[in-house]
């Protein structure tokens, strides 16, 4: 959903200010309005015009029913599966999902020996971000861990931020640039 669907807050709730990563608490009562609702994220608008993101376990403090993580039994190869999943992580500014926005510089799997005694990878990813002083870079790199350390077969994920080569607009797909009105 990207949109302007109006509600109140339902209890207090713990969000991130967008772009600076500050923790709010958004209290009860307050009247937002639901900008975005991609991947397993909000984005809400504060009458004052702050953006809060708001995690999809906290969606009943908007209206919502609370979601989770959910990760399909796929028999695609990992690493494919590892790239889907990355799709289901949003920049929380912009209404695209962050392969197509050209984040993810690179994805790898790697073999591994048992982890706890079941087999598992290690999935490598390099990623960067639209502006190199965002706040929002260590959640967005967290979203990425913890969604690909949620596939079966996954056993651990590392996720490097860098900023070399800098980010630009060519790096996005021609779908996103469709879908943001740039082609």
């Amino acid at each position: 959903m990207h949109g302007s669907e109006h509600t109140t807050i339902r209890r207090p709730v713990q969000g991130i200010q967008i772009p600076d990563g500050t923790p709010i608490t958004l209290e009860e009562e307050m009247p937002v309005r639901i900008a975005q609702a991609l991947g397993d994220t909000y984005t809400v608008v504060t009458p004052w015009g702050l953006m809060i993101r708001i995690d999809a376990k906290d969606a009943d403090a908007i209206g919502k029913e609370p979601q989770e993580v959910v990760t399909e039994v796929s028999d695609a190869p990992l690493e494919q599966q590892v790239w889907d999943q990355l799709r289901t992580c949003y920049d929380p500014e912009i209404p695209v999902n962050i392969v197509d926005l050209g984040l993810i510089y690179s994805c790898t799997v790697l073999d591994e020996p048992e982890h706890d005694g079941e087999p598992g990878a290690r999935v490598q990813v390099t990623m960067t971000l639209t502006a190199p002083g965002c706040g929002m870079g260590q959640i967005l790199a967290d979203d990425v861990q913890r969604k690909a350390e949620a596939l079966p077969g996954v056993a651990t994920a590392e996720v490097e931020l860098v900023f070399d080569p800098p980010w630009n607009q060519n790096m996005m797909t021609e779908a996103a640039k469709l879908q943001l009105g740039m082609l």
